[in-house]
């Protein structure tokens, strides 16, 4: 089975607290022992706003550890990431939270794994069970 990769996962593994950048080289292990790892076009993008992470040095990273980039996310995923991301802004102001905002990428990486039937390794379970619950969800 392919495991899509969420952005969180490959910054972990950039940390420098060795605890956590050993459990997403583990994670990240395991996934490819199962099967192909891919990324959808948004983490890209998110990782490239990384400090110090260059469009060539995201590129070449993700070449050399055999990740693949998915850049054709199509329509299915586009309308599922915006049901996902219109359900989430409704129970935001009927609950009135005022903590952290999700973005839209979060919702195009969860739409991505959904409509392609990819589990998906992030360290945000939370979100991705509240906005897709059938998703295939690890952890580190």
């Amino acid at each position: 089975m392919t495991t899509a990769i969420d952005t969180n996962i490959i910054i972990a593994l950039w940390d420098k607290d060795e605890t956590l950048s050993g459990a997403a080289q583990t994670a990240l292990e395991t996934a490819f022992s199962r099967g192909n790892l891919v990324v959808a076009a948004p983490v890209f993008a998110e990782l490239i706003a990384a400090p110090s992470r260059s469009e060539g040095f995201v590129s070449s990273f993700l070449e050399d550890t055999g990740i693949a980039i998915d850049w054709d996310l199509g329509e299915p995923v586009w309308r599922s990431a915006g049901r996902a991301f219109q359900s989430y802004a409704e129970r935001r102001r009927k609950q009135r939270d005022s903590g952290a905002r999700r973005i839209l990428a979060d919702f195009l990486i969860g739409a991505h794994a959904l409509t392609r039937t990819y589990r998906l390794l992030t360290l945000d379970e939370g979100l991705y069970r509240a906005a897709f619950p059938t998703l295939t969800i690890e952890t580190i």
